[in-house]
């Protein structure tokens, strides 16, 4: 009863989230701070494909708030996270600004947590990984669409198309791995993501 209580998941924070979370959060603002830097050429290149194209990159921007949602696996894990990293992108200073950095952060974060909310917080595997990678990806291609009303029908479909791929593959696929080959050092054993793992 004992192994089986301690086993069972639970939706309250505790303070190693919090500060997990945190970790993630300040780690990811700084990778993505990073590919503020050098992100410059990938986006013109695929831009030159065709407009809309350059989608396939915010992966990169998106992988913060499903990494922790997976790892914490507490309701507003992805929110916070995400919001967290955005924030410290713009504190560190980058080309964006408040609206290409924290408030499309916001909205990464929110979209993120959709899909463990449509799942009522009781989905911690590899399908709603993907799922919270791609409508990140979602929340970034709506807010760059209302903040460019310019952008035809086209670029948009595109935009939302790459977006969604690349925040399934990267913010996904990629966010997945990252979190079972974390469990399998044995350094999330106080996390449920940790003890799956090891039930495996």
């Amino acid at each position: 009863m004992t192994a089986s209580s301690n086993n069972a998941h639970s939706n309250k924070w505790r303070v190693v989230d919090i500060v997990v979370a945190s970790i993630i959060a300040v780690a990811s603002g700084v990778i993505f701070w990073g590919w503020d830097i050098v992100c410059a050429a990938p986006l013109t290149v695929l831009e030159a494909v065709t407009p809309g194209f350059e989608g396939l990159v915010n992966g990169f921007w998106l992988f913060g708030g499903p990494l922790a949602a997976i790892i914490v696996r507490k309701p507003g894990a992805a929110l916070y996270a995400e919001t967290l990293a955005a924030f410290l992108e713009l504190t560190l200073g980058n080309q964006w600004g408040v609206g290409g950095s924290l408030i499309v952060g916001i909205c990464q974060g929110l979209f993120a947590e959709l899909a463990f909310l449509i799942f009522r917080y009781a989905k911690w595997n590899l399908g709603t990984t993907v799922l919270s990678g791609m409508l990140a990806g979602v929340g970034c291609a709506l807010y760059y669409w209302l903040t460019n009303p310019a952008w035809g029908a086209i670029r948009v479909l595109w935009y939302l198309g790459t977006s969604i791929v690349s925040g399934a593959i990267i913010a996904g696929l990629i966010v997945w791995a990252v979190c079972r080959a974390l469990a399998a050092t044995g350094v999330l054993d106080r996390f449920e993501s940790g003890r799956a793992e090891a039930r495996v």
